[in-house]
């Protein structure tokens, strides 16, 4: 968000443009660092020359620069149709200690989250408590932007939950999270062991009919294409086996749905694997899916290469079960499978054509002498350069 330099006297505010804004659009500015000013008093503040960019005029939509120094009149702050803003919600002190005992990464840019087996991301219905709810405890003062959710887990998946500090930074992670060049690395206990160790589950998916949305299932026809890589790590014998997944897409219960698919369940899954789901003896009934590891680009530069510790259910079902914690972070990640920019589409688009033409000069050039003599060069004569 653009750092606010000057407001003593409560009136005519400066903002500094930061590099989270650099290129954005005046109105997109607005929307993303005041909200609560809609885009009729932007254009009207615009057209009576109240908004000043670098001490000139400026449009809607005007593209801004990191370092510039805008003018913002004062009011504005009243919502359309009379509302008041959103105000933040006040939490306790022991809510505010659990946001932060989550914490496993600080950057610039991002929180990264631990998140607990239970806990909801998000609200919704019977849904009081969830992460964004305290997402207030990281909020300094009024000037510091309220962070925000770029993905989510389930509510019974622990692991890595990146939140964006800044709208800026929120769409940056958000765009790396669509173009699939974030990649995420989940470890999950399953029932059985899969006859094929390794390879990729490839099952379309889709809402399970009557389910009222809440159920996925596999839906070769009209399902929404989705792919999971997986890798079996340790087995336990026949009965359990620990695999590291790696989802290829991003739908709803994925990875829960297409292990229950090849027929292994998630240990403790009991909406898609039912009692099958769940071990006997002395083996925790919660599940156990957890995103262990995120690496992911960074708004600034560089990547982020972060990992979760596991709750103490599952860590306590690994010991039981006698995995070696060690085995998977050993294990390299797939290719990378960042999306090349538009620049470098072009260069090897033309870096491509370029060799098709030299390959194609040759037999161009052995046409044009069988022209000029009336005959065909013989295979192997020199004068044809292979």
């Amino acid at each position: 968000m653009s750092e606010q330099t000057t407001n003593a006297d409560q009136t005519v505010r400066q903002f500094t443009i930061g590099e989270d804004d650099n290129g954005i659009r005046l109105d997109r500015w607005f929307k993303r660092n005041l909200p609560q000013i809609g885009f009729a008093t932007v254009s009207r503040w615009a057209r009576t020359g109240q908004i000043r960019v670098d001490g000139k005029r400026a449009k809607p939509d005007d593209r801004l620069s990191e370092g510039q120094v805008l003018r913002v009149p004062p009011g504005g702050e009243q919502a359309p149709g009379g509302r008041k803003p959103k105000q933040r919600r006040e939490l306790k002190p022991e809510e505010i200690a659990e946001a932060h005992a989550m914490v496993i990464r600080e950057t610039k840019s991002a929180i990264v989250l631990n998140k607990p087996p239970g806990l909801a991301t998000q609200g919704g219905s019977k849904t009081n408590k969830h992460v964004d709810g305290l997402l207030d405890a990281f909020v300094e003062d009024d000037d510091t932007p309220r962070p925000r959710l770029v993905h989510r887990l389930d509510k019974d998946t622990s692991g890595v939950l990146l939140i964006a500090r800044t709208p800026g930074s929120a769409a940056s992670y958000s765009k790396r999270f669509s173009g699939r060049s974030a990649r995420k690395v989940y470890w999950a206990l399953i029932v059985g062991v899969p006859d094929v160790k390794e390879g990729t589950i490839d099952a379309p998916l889709a809402k399970q009919p009557g389910s009222g949305g809440e159920k996925m299932h596999v839906d070769l026809e009209n399902g929404q294409p989705a792919k999971t890589r997986y890798r079996v790590v340790e087995t336990a014998g026949k009965k359990a086996a620990w695999v590291e997944l790696e989802p290829l897409t991003g739908r709803t219960h994925q990875l829960r749905v297409h292990l229950e698919a090849i027929g292994h369940p998630i240990v403790g899954d009991g909406k898609y694997g039912g009692q099958d789901a769940f071990l006997t003896g002395s083996i925790s009934r919660k599940m156990h899916l957890h995103a262990r590891r995120l690496v992911i680009s960074e708004p600034g530069g560089g990547k982020m290469d972060v990992t979760a510790d596991l709750p103490d259910h599952f860590s306590a079902s690994m010991q039981q079960l006698g995995f070696d914690l060690s085995l998977s972070d050993a294990e390299p990640l797939r290719e990378d499978t960042t999306e090349r920019t538009k620049a470098e589409k072009k260069q090897a688009a033309r870096a491509h054509a370029k060799q098709y033409r030299r390959s194609q000069r040759g037999p161009r050039r052995a046409r044009g002498d069988a022209g000029k003599s009336g005959k065909p060069r013989k295979p192997g004569n020199k004068g044809r350069k292979r």
